[in-house]
């Protein structure tokens, strides 16, 4: 495969779904080990494994990326750096990484080791690009919520770009989820997410609930189908073409590698062709929760969320007209056949809808497996949709069937030459693309009285490329007479021309251990540090009331960021020092917000993304970076403060013991934990207000409902979350019980830290002064934490929980 042609990556949790992937031309898999990768209910590899998986790969002339796309904690470095190591010597294509230590470890301890961007790293802008060049990565994977006019702005010749084109849709940002976290201890960012997006709700709207008719699966969005914008994206200069699905059956992986493999050749061809029906049949059947082109052509947020189900669908079948005792008759939307898989919608909860194979079809009349189906709960005009085709499962599982041949035009074409004359070293130049290896045989070349090495014999020899990214192109014999050498030298110096190319350039790799590393850390030099402890204010009521109490330092982070301004004065009048947030998210052409900031002129800034990072790094104003920038260990707290943060929230998938661990890994000074908070779980692009309490499709047309409303979403046990806007329409769930770590202040503290924060969301002036107080007390060492761990438990309406710590 030429380098420069555009990729179809495919995913593979098991063995078949390599094959499939394989079979049906993708040019790479990308798949995890059973430690440290975002998808933890897949089958997964294992490191025994790991070596024949790459054989059966690259002996087809497919790459192999292995996900490392969770965050690292402390204790776990060691264990890292260990895979890290088994990766490269496996020879593994890239790594797909999320945490930035672990980025800057495998540029230092394994730098044959290409390093890609994840998702999870939450990339939206260049700017981002920008930050992640620093790190040494190679390539980035873009976040899903970008338009193809967003991604026309990256420099894809700088930074080749990655970007999903069909697949599941996280309606939270990649990297940026904690429900899983807060609601069951079950971390996104460690691969175990519960899929609380794909869950009912109910929308509460200033304390009364809407009615949304069959609406309930409020962020649930459908899949992502891109296939008609593959030409776009050539257009744009996207490297790879990525199909989400490490959790999906063989059979999808088949279907969706073939239709894209379909349509990525066409472009390539310069003979684009639209997807068929039945391309659109196989996407839909193989799974589908209805198929959507994302955020390609921006937002639309009457589209994205259909809200009517999570689960998937399949092709829509048709509509009941009649039911009888034992059968029902559909207005068929497609063929159907004895033994299909059908599904009634009525538009309730998903799981308790029914469904079943069809067994006969007589007279246009339906008939289902006996005992299956309960007709009575039926109902005429319910939609039914096709889940299951036997016969397409059958032709796609044939499809990686028994012995797949190499397909070697996906190689990467080598020419040898080889040189020499008896007496002599036999010489070999092998080049591929802009580089050329030299190597010599250990022994000279014999003058050949029966057998000599002619063009045919050489190519033979040569041409065993089998296990590797390579095949013969051309092969220039500038012999001087018959000669002959064993043939096993030949082998030797294919292999060593090989092994060297692999190698994609000479890496110059300092002699450093990761104690040597985290000991550099550790030694840095800081300031001594006196405890202090900041509140985060939601609204001027809120700051207002902390101006008058002792807070050392005052956060705003308000939805309408153009009363920053005000915010700076209040806290001026009296005397307070202030860091105003940055939006969480930050796209190309979004850097009036950072602007804004500036204008306002605080004392600080909170960094809550990687492109503000770029943008304020020549600033004069003091940086704190905030918990989504993901530090977990102290490697990634390094990185952070070598571009320029003062101090680091910690990230807040961390218990408190893995807080304590971080802590004694990094100097006094450097972290601050937010020890009281309502946790934010989903921070999407998806609009809830605009969705369900308008018409519009974005900020333009929905007649600003989040301005107006006060909106909880309540979950299936009946707690109400908080639903903030931000100022780039970004819709926040906050959990609605509060999360303190007061119980667990005292090793905290021991551990060296000395910088907490209290976050406020909905409380009022009073309550603002009641946990200020109370939080004034503890970090002063005039009060215990278990004791106002048991207040707060009392005085909280909803409870409040230890959560993640």
């Amino acid at each position: 495969m030429n380098p420069e042609t555009p990729e179809l990556l495919a995913p593979a949790g098991d063995w078949e779904c390599v094959r499939a992937a394989v079979a049906n031309g993708a040019d790479a898999v990308f798949f995890g080990l059973s430690r440290f990768n975002a998808r933890m209910r897949a089958e997964n590899f294992t490191e025994e494994n790991l070596p024949e998986v790459m054989r059966f790969l690259h002996n087809h002339g497919v790459k192999g990326y292995v996900t490392f796309n969770v965050l690292v904690f402390t204790d776990e470095l060691a264990d890292a750096v260990a895979q890290l190591r088994l990766l490269e010597a496996a020879g593994v294509d890239a790594i797909i990484v999320q945490d930035v230590g672990l980025a800057h470890l495998a540029r230092r301890l394994t730098p044959r080791l290409r390093v890609h961007a994840s998702t999870q790293m939450t990339i939206t802008s260049p700017e981002g690009a920008e930050f992640a060049a620093g790190l040494g990565v190679r390539r980035i994977v873009l976040a899903r919520e970008l338009s193809l006019r967003e991604l026309a702005k990256f420099d894809a010749a700088a930074m080749p770009l990655e970007v999903f084109v069909h697949g599941a849709l996280c309606v939270a940002y990649s990297g940026q989820c904690l429900t899983s976290e807060s609601l069951g201890q079950r971390s996104a960012n460690r691969g175990e997410c519960a899929q609380a997006c794909r869950m009912p709700y109910e929308l509460v709207v200033d304390g009364a609930v809407r009615d949304l008719g069959d609406k309930r699966y409020l962020l649930s969005p459908q899949d992502l189908a891109a296939v008609r914008e593959i030409p776009n994206l050539v257009r744009i200069g996207v490297k790879s073409f990525k199909i989400e699905g490490r959790l999906k059956s063989p059979e999808y992986v088949a279907a969706v590698t073939s239709v894209y493999r379909q349509a990525l050749d066409a472009v390539l061809a310069d003979r684009p062709r639209a997807p068929t029906e039945d391309d659109f049949y196989r996407l839909e059947m193989t799974f589908s929760r209805g198929l959507y082109p994302g955020w390609l052509h921006g937002v639309n947020h009457q589209e994205l969320v259909g809200a009517r189900y999570g689960k998937k669908r399949g092709p829509f079948a048709g509509r009941i007209t009649a039911i009888g005792r034992d059968h029902l008759e559909l207005d068929a939307a497609l063929p159907l056949k004895p033994g299909d898989g059908l599904v009634f919608d009525t538009g309730g909860d998903t799981n308790a809808e029914q469904g079943g194979r069809l067994y006969e079809i007589r007279d246009r009349k339906l008939f289902f497996e006996h005992g299956r189906i309960d007709f009575p709960r039926l109902k005429i005009g319910d939609r039914v949709w096709k889940t299951d085709d036997p016969a397409l499962a059958r032709e796609l599982r044939a499809s990686f069937a028994g012995n797949i041949a190499p397909r070697d035009a996906r190689k990467q074409p080598l020419h040898f030459r080889v040189s020499g004359s008896a007496g002599h070293s036999l010489r070999l130049e092998t080049q591929s693309g802009n580089r050329t290896v030299t190597f010599e045989s250990a022994q000279p070349l014999a003058t050949a009285i029966k057998q000599p090495l002619t063009t045919e014999r050489l190519a033979a020899q040569l041409g065993k490329l089998d296990e590797t990214p390579f095949r013969l192109e051309t092969l220039e014999n500038d012999f001087e007479g018959r000669v002959i050498a064993p043939l096993s030298e030949l082998n030797r110096l294919r292999r060593e021309s090989v092994a060297a190319l692999l190698v994609e350039a000479p890496v110059f790799a300092p002699k450093i251990s990761l104690e040597e590393i985290l000991s550099d850390v550790r030694e840095e030099p800081t300031a001594e540090t006196n405890p202090t402890l900041s509140v985060l204010c939601r609204s001027l009521e809120q700051l207002n009331a902390a101006l008058l109490e002792p807070v050392d330092h005052l956060y705003a982070d308000f939805e309408d960021i153009r009363r920053y301004g005000d915010a700076v004065a209040h806290a001026r009048d009296a005397g307070k020092i202030i860091f105003l947030a940055t939006p969480r998210i930050q796209k190309a052409g979004e850097e009036g917000f950072f602007k804004l900031i500036e204008n306002a002129r605080p004392d600080g800034v909170l960094i809550r993304n990687v492109g503000a990072i770029a943008h304020f790094k020549n600033s004069p104003l003091r940086k704190i970076g905030y918990f989504s920038l993901n530090v977990s260990n102290p490697v990634s707290a390094s990185i952070f403060r070598a571009h320029g943060l003062e101090r680091l929230t910690v990230s807040y998938d961390l218990t408190a013991g893995q807080v304590t661990a971080l802590a004694r890994g990094v100097p006094a000074g450097w972290l601050e934990l937010t020890i009281h908070q309502h946790m934010p779980m989903f921070h999407m692009e998806h609009c809830v207000f605009a969705a369900f309490m308008s018409t519009g499709a974005s900020f333009l047309d929905c007649g600003r409902p989040c301005e107006k409303h006060r909106v909880h979403l309540r979950d299936r046990v009946g707690i109400e979350h908080p639903l903030r806007a931000d100022v780039g329409c970004r819709n926040t769930l906050f959990n609605a019980a509060a999360q303190t770590g007061a119980k667990f202040f005292d090793p905290l503290w021991s551990a060296g830290l000395r910088h907490f924060r209290v976050e406020l969301l909905e409380e009022t002036a009073a309550e603002t002064a009641a946990i200020i107080a109370a939080y004034r007390a503890l970090v002063d060492r005039r009060g215990e934490g278990d004791a106002l761990w048991q207040r707060l438990k009392a005085t909280h309406q909803l409870g409040i929980t230890q959560g993640t710590y």
